[in-house]
Parts: structure tokens; sequence; C-alpha cells
């Protein structure tokens, strides 16, 4: 008596269907952490918090992350204008 999680019945294509479906199921969550990780990266720095909720809460292998990064993304040249006319000067010191 076999004691086999598929009830005792040998299949041929299991070892083969494992031995592709593993590698490929390493490659999508690699995909995944990494554009997930930049897309979180630039919602964070561009404070845009209803996405980085978004994006930490959604798990879409990807897409919605590619989406928000060729889309929704603030251009960075936008983003280092606003940062440095926030930045005080120091010229108006007074001191010469």
């Amino acid at each position: 008596m076999s004691s086999s999680f598929y009830g005792g019945a040998y299949s041929p294509f299991a070892f083969g269907i494992m031995s592709v479906l593993f590698p490929l199921f390493i490659i999508l969550m690699l995909w995944t952490i990494v554009v997930k990780g930049f897309a979180l990266w630039h919602a964070a720095r561009h404070e845009q918090k209803e996405w980085f909720i978004a994006l930490l809460v959604i798990n879409t292998l990807g897409i919605l992350d590619v989406i928000y990064l060729v889309w929704f993304r603030p251009s960075s040249t936008h983003y280092h204008k606003s940062r440095k006319s926030d930045t005080p000067t120091h010229e108006s010191s007074g001191s010469k």
C-alpha cells in the first residue's frame, strides 16, 4: 500500500512540470520584488501616499508597479526643481 500524496498513482509528467514551473516561479518572484521595490521607492520619494499604499497592498506580479512607473510616476526633473525651491539660500543671511 502506497501512502503517496497522489493516491498511489504514478505520473510521468510530475517531475517534468515541476522542473519547468520552479525556475519560472523563482524568476517571477525576483521580478516582483525588484519592480515593487523600485515602484515603492519612487512613490515614497515623491510623497504619493495613495500610490504607496496601493502598490504595497495589491500584488499583481509587477503589472500595477510597471503601470505606475511608466505612466503615473512624476518626472525626476519636476521633483528636483520643487526640492531646490524649498531649500533656503545663504545669500539672504545679511553678513558680507
